[in-house]
């Protein structure tokens, strides 16, 4: 996967740019994109991809709320396997030339997934993998979500976390730092590219 020359990029070839490094979703499309759009029509031009993805990451931390959140549903939970982009199955060792993850682990990221999801209910959890492992992922969902390490399937039950309401002062916290996390993502994709 290659991105054109940073000067080279304009209205017509934003979508596809950001649709790369940020995950297609319906959101970009429908909302960063447009403003990207009109930013590039008054001018705007960006003398990096880093420069383009700071100021991508700082329009969506300027949307509302519920904008936001929709942004970081339009990525991949952590552990799916199926439906993913070709750069998120790599960097979450979903491809063939990378060491299968364990069914167990699989499992226990899919419950970790669910209990966040009810804890902090309309995100979804969103890290910069780096290359680590799903097994190290869990452990950090756990810690997140002050869970004992386990590779149980199914504990605890989903229905005993305890919520956090939109709007919170802690479900903001967690929003922004999944929206900062993307861009670290971004990031990590250009560097695999040997782009800047």
């Amino acid at each position: 996967m290659s991105l054109p020359a940073i000067d080279a990029v304009d209205e017509a070839q934003i979508a596809h740019v950001l649709s790369i490094l940020l995950e297609p979703s319906d959101i970009l499309f429908s909302t960063l994109v447009p403003g990207f759009i009109a930013s590039l029509s008054s001018g705007t031009r960006f003398a990096s991809y880093t420069e383009l993805i700071d100021a991508a990451i700082a329009q969506v931390s300027s949307w509302d709320l519920p904008l936001r959140a929709q942004f970081i549903e339009g990525h991949p939970r952590i552990g799916e396997t199926k439906n993913l982009s070709a750069l998120s199955a790599k960097e979450q060792g979903a491809t063939p030339t990378v060491t299968p993850t364990p069914p167990e682990v699989l499992a226990r990221l899919a419950h970790l997934n669910a209990c966040y999801e009810r804890r902090y209910s309309g995100l979804r959890y969103i890290t910069f993998v780096n290359g680590r492992s799903r097994a190290a992922i869990a452990l950090e969902i756990e810690d997140v979500l002050a869970l004992p390490h386990s590779l149980s399937p199914d504990q605890p039950p989903v229905g005993e976390i305890t919520r956090i309401e939109p709007g919170a002062l802690a479900w903001r916290r967690e929003l922004d730092r999944a929206v900062v996390d993307v861009g670290r993502i971004a990031k990590g994709r250009l560097s695999a590219m040997k782009v800047d």
